[in-house]
C-alpha cells in the first residue's frame, strides 16, 4: 500500500510559528537575576526600535493657543524631536490641584487623533467632542489631578500621512513602511517622540519627576508599553488594549505595520518586554472581546511578564484589568487600580 503524502505546506505565517517554536527568544526571561537580565534586553530592545542615540536638536518649543477648561488649563504646543519632525501636543493642567504636578503622556492609538485627549473637534478645537470609549485621557488626568502631555503621534492625526497616497486605511503606513527602508523604526521613531516629550517636561518647573506615566489605546498602548520599557524616566504606566503575546495576536491576526518592531521575536515574547518596566507600577487594561488581543494570550502574557515582576520584589505592583466589552479603554476600572499601585509606593 503506497504511503501517504504528506500535505504541502505553503503558507508563509505558518511557517514563520513553525521557526519560532524551534528558535525561541534569546533573551527571554527564564529566572535568576531580573536586574542584569533587563540590562541586557533593554540595550537590545532600544537598538531593535532604533532609537536616535546621537546629539539632540534644541526643542525650540512654542506656544499655538491657550484656552481656560471647566477642570483646569489647556495650552497647545509644538516641539522639535528631530530636525524636520516637529511635534503637537496638547499640555494640560489640573485645576484642583497644586505644583509640582504628577503628570501623564497621553497617547491616542488609531483615531483621528489626539484632540480625542481633551475632548474637542479635530477642525475647531474650541468645540466640544464626544469622545467614545473612554479616549478622553487628558481630560481624566485632570479630574484626578493629573497633568498632562497629549502627543500627536507619527501617522496619526495632525500627523497622519499626507505626502504619499495609499491604498490602504491606515493613515500611518507608508511612513511604516519608509522608515523600515531607512533602517528604522516608526514605533522607535514614537518612542523617540515621547523621549523628546519627556525633556520638554524636565525644562518646566511644575513636574514632579518623581511621578511622570505614561498611558494610551490600541497604537497608543504599544508606544506605552515600549516608552516605559526603554525610558526609565517614566514611573508608570497605563496601557490598554495593546498587550499580548507577539505570537498569538502579531503573528496570527491582522495587526497595522506601524506596531511591529523588526527581529524582536528573535530576542523576546511581548511579556519579556513588558517586564522591563518592573518593578515600576503598571496596570494592563485589556477587553474581553477584544479581537486583536485574545483574551486568554493576554492572560497567559500577564502571567510571564508578573513573573519579572515577583522576581524583584514588586509581585503588587502589577495588575491586569479587563474589561467587558471590546477594543476601548476602561476608565472606572484602570483608574482605580492605577491609583492603588501609585499608593503602595508612597
Amino acid at each position: 500500500m503506497p504511503a501517504r503524502r504528506r500535505a504541502p505546506e505553503f503558507s508563509p505565517s505558518q511557517y514563520h510559528l513553525h521557526w519560532l517554536d524551534a528558535h525561541p527568544p534569546k533573551l527571554a526571561y527564564r529566572g535568576g537575576d531580573a536586574k542584569r537580565w533587563q540590562a541586557q534586553l533593554r540595550k537590545k530592545f532600544r537598538a531593535l526600535l532604533k532609537l536616535p542615540e546621537g546629539p539632540k536638536p534644541p526643542l525650540a518649543p512654542r506656544t499655538l493657543w491657550t484656552r481656560e477648561h471647566e477642570l483646569g488649563r489647556i495650552e497647545k504646543i509644538v516641539y522639535r524631536s528631530e530636525p524636520g519632525a516637529d511635534v503637537p501636543a496638547y499640555v494640560c493642567l489640573p485645576r484642583n490641584a497644586q505644583p509640582p504636578y504628577p503628570w501623564f503622556v497621553c497617547l491616542q492609538g488609531h483615531t483621528t487623533g489626539m484632540h480625542h485627549s481633551i475632548g474637542v473637534d479635530r477642525e475647531d478645537e474650541s468645540k466640544p467632542f464626544a469622545v467614545e470609549g473612554d479616549r478622553d485621557f487628558a481630560l481624566g488626568c485632570l479630574k484626578r489631578g493629573f497633568a498632562a502631555l497629549c502627543i500627536e503621534q507619527r501617522g496619526f492625526g495632525e500627523r497622519a500621512e499626507v505626502a504619499l497616497a495609499a491604498p490602504v486605511k491606515q493613515t500611518c503606513h507608508q511612513a511604516a513602511m519608509s522608515s523600515a527602508m531607512l533602517g528604522r523604526t516608526l514605533l522607535g521613531e514614537r518612542v523617540y517622540d515621547i523621549e523628546r516629550g519627556l525633556d520638554y517636561l524636565w525644562t518646566r518647573g511644575d513636574v514632579d519627576r518623581s511621578s511622570v506615566g505614561v498611558m494610551g489605546n490600541s497604537g497608543g498602548g504599544t508606544a506605552s508599553i515600549c516608552a516605559a520599557a526603554a525610558l526609565p524616566r517614566i514611573t508608570h504606566a497605563m496601557p490598554s488594549c495593546s498587550f499580548c503575546t507577539y505570537r498569538e495576536a502579531w503573528l496570527s491576526i491582522h495587526h497595522c505595520a506601524c506596531s511591529y518592531i523588526p527581529g524582536v521575536l528573535e530576542w523576546a515574547e511581548y511579556a519579556d518586554v513588558l517586564g522591563l518596566i518592573a518593578p515600576r507600577p503598571c496596570v494592563v487594561v485589556a477587553g474581553a472581546v477584544d479581537p486583536i488581543s485574545p483574551l486568554p494570550a493576554v492572560r497567559k502574557a500577564f502571567r510571564d511578564a508578573k513573573r519579572i515582576w515577583k522576581a524583584l520584589g514588586a509581585e503588587r505592583k502589577v495588575k491586569l484589568v479587563v474589561g467587558p466589552d471590546g477594543h476601548r479603554f476602561y476608565a472606572d476600572l484602570a483608574w482605580p487600580a492605577l491609583e492603588g499601585l501609585l499608593r503602595l509606593g508612597r
